[in-house]
C-alpha cells in the first residue's frame, strides 16, 4: 500500500512540474491533460483506499518514508498516517480537485483576454494556472497524510504559499495583488501561533511524531507551565490554543477571517478549491486530528466553540447584504466553517468532519455554478443585474438549486444530516459556551436559507438580466463546465444519507478520533435517533427544518413576491445595513490600526532614528564634531616658535605632575 500512498501524493506534483516548467513546450492541451490526469489518478487511488477501509481489508498505515534530519534526538521525517480520517479527506480533496481541473478547461479557455497585450505575465498563463492548482492539491495531500508535525507544517505553509499565487493570479489587477497580500499577511498571524504550538509540543513531548505525542498526552494532561511571570497555565491549553490560532488563520475564523472574502479576486475555479476541499478545511482537519490533545483541555474546547459560533452567526449576516455572486457564496463558507468549529468545540469531531465532507461537495458545486453564471453574464458578477437565467441555463439552474437545498439542510440532502447532527450535538453539550453556541447555530440556519435563496431567486428567477446584450447571448455553458456541476450535484444530494450511519453512529473513526466519555455528545444524540433514517424521520420535529423553511419563504416573499420590501427594509434599517455592508468595519479597523500603525511606527523610526539619530547625530554629527575639533587644533598651529616651546614646557610639567601623583 505504501506505493499507492506515494502515487496519490506524487501524481499531482508530477503534473504540476510538467505544466509549470514545460508549459510552453507541451502547450495548453498538454498542460491540462497532464495535471488533470495526475489528479484523476490520485482520485481513483483515493477511492480504492477508501473502499479498502470500508471493506475492512486495509489496516492503518503509519510509517516513515524519508528521514530528513535528526537533531538532538528529535527526528524530522516525511511519513504517512493513513487511517479512516485520512481516507475520507483523500477522497474529498482529490475528487473536488479533479472536478475543478475539468471545469477549469472551459472556464480559463479565454484567459488571454484578462491580460494586456504587452503583459509578459500573461504568456502561458493557462498552463501556469493548471500547474498551480495541481501543486495546491499536492500540498493539501501532504498535509492530510502527514504523521508528524513537521510535515503538517510543510503542507500548512505550502497551501498558504500556493493560495497566494492563485488569489493574485491576475497580477495586472491591483485588487488581486491587494487580496493575495492580505491573505498572506493574515495567515502569517495565525501561523505564528501555530508554530509556537508545535514548538511547545517538541519542547515538552521530546517528539513531533503524532503517535508518540498522543500516547504521552494523558501523562502530561495536568502539567502546569509558566508562560510569563508567575502565572501558571495548563500545558495542554497552551498547546491547543496556539494550534487553534493557526486554524483560525487557515480556516478563516473571526477575527482572522478578513482574507477569505477577498480571495474571490482569483479565478472562480480556485475559489471553489480554496473554499471547498483545500486550505480552509485544513484547520478543521488539524483540530480533529489533534483530538487526543484537545480532549484534555476544556478551556481550549470552549475557545474553539465560542470562536466557531461567533463566526457562524456574524459572518452569515454579512452574506445577506452582499451583491457579488461569489462573495455571497464566500460568506456562506465562512459561516459553515464556523459550524464545523462548533462541532469540534463540543467534541463532536465526527460531525465536524462529516459536515466538512458534505460541505465540500455542495460548496464546490455552488462556486462552479456561480462561475457558469459569470461566464453566461460576460463576467458580470452583480446579482442585481441578473434574473430569469433559469430558462437560458437549465443545467446550471437545477444544480444550483440542489446545492442551495443541501446548504440550507433540506431534509434528505447531504447538508441536512451533517448540520442537524452539529446542532443537536451542541444542544446536548455541557461545555462552557454551549448555550451561546446553540442559539448562534440555530438562528444561523434561518440566515443561511435567507441569503442562499435571496441569491438563487435574484439570479435565476424574475424578469431577466438587466443587460440586453447579455440577454441576447445567454446560453448554457459548455459540457466541460456542466459535467463537473452534475458530478458534484450527485454527492451533494446523496452522500450524506449513505455515509451518516458509519460516520456518526458507527465506529468509522474509531482509533482516528479520541473522545472522552464525558464529552461524547454524539452518544447523547444516538439515544434520540439511532441512524440516518431516524434523523430523516424526525425532520418534522426539528427546529432547524422550520427555521430553514422560514428563511426560504422570507427570501421568496421579499425578493420575488414583494421586491419593494427589500428597499424599504434597507432604508428603515440603514444603520444595520451599513454595518453589515462594511463587514463590521474589520477591514477599516485593521487598515487603520495595523497598516496605519505600521506606517506610523515606520515614519517615527525614519524621523527619529534614520534622520535624527543616524543621519543627524552619528553621520552629520560626527562630521561636525571632527570639523570643530579640527578648527580648535588649527588655532594651535600658529607658526611661532615660542608658542611651541611654551606648549612643550606645559606638557612636560603635566607629565611630571602625573608621575609624582601616581
Amino acid at each position: 500500500m505504501e506505493q499507492i500512498y506515494l502515487s496519490i501524493v506524487l501524481a499531482p506534483l508530477i503534473g504540476a512540474i510538467f505544466a509549470g516548467f514545460f508549459g510552453g513546450r507541451i502547450g495548453r492541451v498538454g498542460a491540462h491533460w497532464v495535471t488533470s490526469s495526475g489528479v484523476g489518478i490520485s482520485a481513483v487511488l483515493s477511492l480504492y483506499v477508501l473502499w479498502q477501509f470500508v471493506s475492512g481489508e486495509a489496516e492503518v498505515f503509519n510509517d516513515s518514508v524519508y528521514t530528513w534530519m535528526v537533531s538532538d534526538g528529535l527526528r524530522m521525517e516525511v511519513g504517512f498516517l493513513v487511517d479512516q480520517l485520512t481516507a475520507v479527506m483523500l477522497v474529498v480533496v482529490t475528487f473536488v480537485s479533479f472536478c475543478v481541473h475539468i471545469y477549469t478547461i472551459g472556464y480559463m479557455a479565454d484567459d488571454e483576454h484578462n491580460w494586456p497585450d504587452e503583459s509578459l505575465a500573461g504568456r502561458n498563463s493557462y498552463q501556469r494556472f493548471f500547474s498551480y492548482i495541481s501543486l495546491f492539491t499536492f500540498s493539501m495531500l501532504m498535509l492530510v497524510m502527514s504523521n508528524n508535525f513537521m510535515q503538517l507544517f510543510f503542507g500548512w505553509e505550502a497551501v498558504g504559499l500556493v493560495s497566494y499565487l492563485l488569489i493574485g493570479f491576475w497580477s495586472v489587477r491591483d485588487t488581486a495583488i491587494f487580496a493575495n497580500l492580505k491573505a498572506f499577511l493574515v495567515n502569517r498571524v495565525g501561523d505564528f501561533g501555530f508554530i509556537l504550538g508545535i514548538a511547545a509540543v517538541a519542547m515538552y513531548f521530546d517528539t513531533i511524531d503524532y503517535a508518540e505525542v498522543f500516547a504521552k498526552a494523558p501523562e502530561l494532561a495536568n502539567v502546569q507551565i509558566n508562560v510569563w511571570g508567575d502565572e501558571s497555565w495548563s500545558l495542554m491549553t497552551v498547546i491547543c490554543v496556539f494550534l487553534f490560532i493557526g486554524a483560525m488563520g487557515k480556516s478563516a475564523q473571526v477575527p482572522l477571517h478578513v482574507w477569505l472574502p477577498d480571495s474571490m479576486e482569483g479565478p472562480t475555479p480556485i475559489s471553489a478549491l480554496i473554499h471547498a476541499a483545500t486550505m480552509v478545511t485544513a484547520g478543521v482537519f488539524m483540530v480533529a486530528r489533534m483530538s487526543p490533545l484537545y480532549e484534555f483541555s476544556e478551556t481550549a474546547l470552549t475557545f474553539v466553540l465560542v470562536i466557531g459560533a461567533t463566526t457562524a452567526f456574524f459572518t452569515g449576516l454579512i452574506g445577506i447584504v452582499q451583491n457579488d455572486i461569489k462573495r455571497v457564496v464566500a460568506y456562506s463558507t465562512l459561516s459553515q466553517l464556523g459550524y464545523m468549529m462548533v462541532a469540534l468545540g463540543v467534541s463532536a469531531y465526527a460531525a465536524g468532519i462529516f459536515h466538512l465532507m458534505t460541505h465540500a461537495f455542495f460548496k464546490a458545486l455552488l462556486f462552479l455554478a456561480a462561475g457558469s453564471v459569470i461566464i453566461g453574464m460576460h463576467h458580470d458578477q452583480d446579482i442585481r443585474n441578473m434574473g430569469g437565467i433559469k430558462k437560458y441555463m437549465p443545467i446550471t439552474w437545477i444544480t444550483s438549486l440542489l446545492g442551495s437545498l443541501a446548504l440550507i439542510g433540506f431534509p434528505g440532502f447531504s447538508g441536512y444530516f451533517s448540520k442537524d447532527a452539529i446542532i443537536d450535538a451542541v444542544h446536548h453539550s455541557t461545555i462552557a459556551g454551549s448555550g451561546y453556541a446553540y442559539v448562534a447555530v440555530l438562528v444561523g440556519v434561518f440566515i443561511t436559507a435567507l441569503y442562499s435563496f435571496r441569491m438563487f431567486f435574484l439570479v435565476f428567477h424574475g424578469e431577466g438580466p438587466r443587460d440586453e446584450h447579455a440577454k441576447d447571448h445567454l446560453h448554457e455553458s459548455p459540457k466541460v463546465v456542466t459535467w463537473p456541476l452534475i458530478a458534484l450535484a450527485i454527492p451533494s444530494v446523496f452522500v450524506g444519507y449513505f455515509t451518516v450511519d458509519a460516520m456518526l453512529f458507527g465506529d468509522w473513526f474509531k482509533g482516528a478520533i479520541y473522545v472522552l466519555p464525558e464529552h461524547n455528545t454524539i452518544a447523547a444524540l444516538e439515544k434520540v435517533v439511532h441512524d440516518g433514517n431516524g434523523m430523516l424521520g424526525h425532520f418534522y420535529a426539528s427546529a432547524p427544518f422550520y427555521l430553514a423553511m422560514a428563511g426560504l419563504f422570507v427570501a421568496w416573499f421579499i425578493y420575488m413576491k414583494k421586491p419593494p420590501i427589500a428597499h424599504d427594509i434597507k432604508t428603515r434599517f440603514n444603520i444595520v445595513h451599513t454595518i453589515l455592508d462594511k463587514k463590521y468595519y474589520f477591514d477599516e479597523t485593521y487598515q487603520a490600526l495595523f497598516a496605519g500603525g505600521s506606517r506610523g511606527i515606520g515614519k517615527l523610526l525614519w524621523d527619529a532614528g534614520d534622520r535624527g539619530l543616524i543621519d543627524g547625530l552619528i553621520i552629520n554629527g560626527s562630521a561636525k564634531t571632527v570639523g570643530r575639533v579640527a578648527g580648535w587644533v588649527r588655532n594651535v598651529q600658529t607658526g611661532y616658535l615660542f608658542h611651541y616651546a611654551v606648549a612643550m614646557i606645559l606638557g612636560l610639567l603635566l607629565l611630571l605632575t602625573w608621575f609624582v601623583i601616581v
